[in-house]
């Protein structure tokens, strides 16, 4: 099955000119129109699809309810671990812990002992909840129920509002749930936070060296060992949450990440997953219409004339788009400035566009300071102006007035003395 899409990549047409005033940059920036694919029609009780380099659902379905969740559960399992065990060489000894006839697990029996890497590998991949009992049991100091509240704690700082745990294997037990799109968030922090997790997550398969003999484990999800472009991330099957899975993947330089809740059957989750990656990777992109720094204006100084500073993007901007949106900006700026001004004055703004409606307003800055036009400079440039030479030229006329009118008036009282003198 080939799953590229079918759509035609061209190059962005660059036109942004530093030009001031206020104007629209009309330079195409994103990819020429082409014919997007229509949204899936998914089999699935809610699904979502995330880009995290720019934090946008591209699609949702249900994003937001409440549902079982099963083994997904184990993605916050995981986070609660690597962020508290430093050393993943640290062997943990197993609780007594007997799961039950049906749950995954990997064999485990208690007292066995195994390094910290070998039982997340073993929890992230076949699934074993015997290693997640372990891992939780260990990292909340002979508490599970401790466990479980740093989980829920952690949920919370992490803005995952339709999250809360029970477990750390992921039963179906009361009040154990996320959805949609707080999985989607998890799983692109986990993934960004540790390139421990990335990597184990992405394998199709792994061998486990530590406890009681080596064990090769196989990958549930899949769509990792068949398609090289999705490398992770989990799986989850119980009566109440369904088939779930939650899956990453790479292509034309943008992450996805989709997350398909409450298919009937493993085949079903696989097909609702790809259908939803192929539907992405065929109709978006990943663009950077604007860099941190970049020039975007360059206005005169009054009475410094050849001085342009620079007006620059104070931030960057990268943005998910559909690859028949056009996306230009819009910048407003002065045709001319007057020092002293500081570095980093906000003196404009760009306002990028997506298919004619604003997404962002960037400040433009000045890139160095501006400085006072020099005292003699400004004296120079006052006096050689027309109108302060004419103001000047009435100045001295009345000066020179006021002096001859002075001189007559002494000679005048000279000559009053001399006669009466005589």
């Amino acid at each position: 099955m080939d799953t590229r899409p079918g759509t035609v990549r061209r190059r962005l047409s660059r036109g942004l000119s530093a030009l001031l005033g206020a104007f629209v940059l009309a330079g195409m920036l994103g990819s020429v129109p082409a014919q997007a694919a229509s949204p899936p029609r998914l089999t699935a009780r809610a699904a979502a699809l995330y880009a995290p380099a720019t934090g946008q659902f591209l699609f949702t379905e249900h994003p937001g309810d409440e549902l079982a969740v099963a083994s997904t559960t184990k993605l916050m399992t995981a986070l609660i671990v690597l962020e508290h065990v430093r050393d993943l060489g640290t062997v943990f000894t197993q609780n007594n812990y007997y799961p039950a006839a049906g749950d995954s697990q990997i064999g485990l029996v208690p007292g066995e002992r195994m390094t910290v890497r070998d039982l997340l590998t073993a929890m992230m991949l076949p699934s074993g909840d015997d290693a997640a009992e372990d891992l939780a049991y260990n990292v909340g100091h002979g508490s599970i129920a401790r466990f479980v509240a740093m989980m829920n704690a952690r949920a919370r700082q992490l803005g995952l509002t339709a999250t809360h745990y029970s477990t750390p294997v992921g039963l179906d037990t009361p009040g154990n749930h996320s959805s949609a799109a707080d999985l989607d968030r998890l799983a692109a922090y986990d993934l960004a936070h540790s390139r421990a997790f990335a990597h184990m997550v992405a394998q199709p398969r792994a061998v486990l060296q530590s406890g009681s003999h080596v064990r090769v484990v196989a990958n549930l999800n899949n769509l990792v060992s068949e398609y090289p472009w999705i490398d992770g991330v989990k799986t989850g099957h119980t009566r109440a949450a369904g088939y779930v899975l939650v899956a990453s993947a790479r292509r034309f330089g943008l992450r996805l990440i989709s997350s398909v809740l409450g298919t009937t059957s493993e085949a079903s989750r696989d097909a609702n997953s790809l259908a939803l990656l192929d539907w992405g990777y065929a109709s978006f992109r990943l663009r950077t219409p604007l860099r941190r720094g970049q020039v975007l204006a360059r206005p005169a100084v009054q009475d410094q004339p050849g001085l342009h500073p620079r007006l620059v993007a104070a931030r960057g901007l990268r943005r998910v788009v559909g690859i028949t949106q056009r996306v230009a900006l819009r910048i407003r700026a002065p045709r001319q400035i007057s020092g002293p001004l500081q570095r980093g004055a906000a003196l404009g703004t760009a306002t990028v566009l997506v298919a004619g409606r604003p997404v962002a307003r960037i400040p433009l800055v000045l890139s160095a300071a501006v400085p006072a036009v020099p005292p003699l400079v400004a004296a120079g440039q006052f006096l050689t102006r027309p109108l302060s030479l004419i103001v000047l030229i009435m100045l001295v006329g009345i000066a020179g007035a006021v002096v001859l009118n002075a001189r007559q008036r002494r000679r005048s009282r000279s000559r009053r003395r001399e006669l009466e003198a005589a």
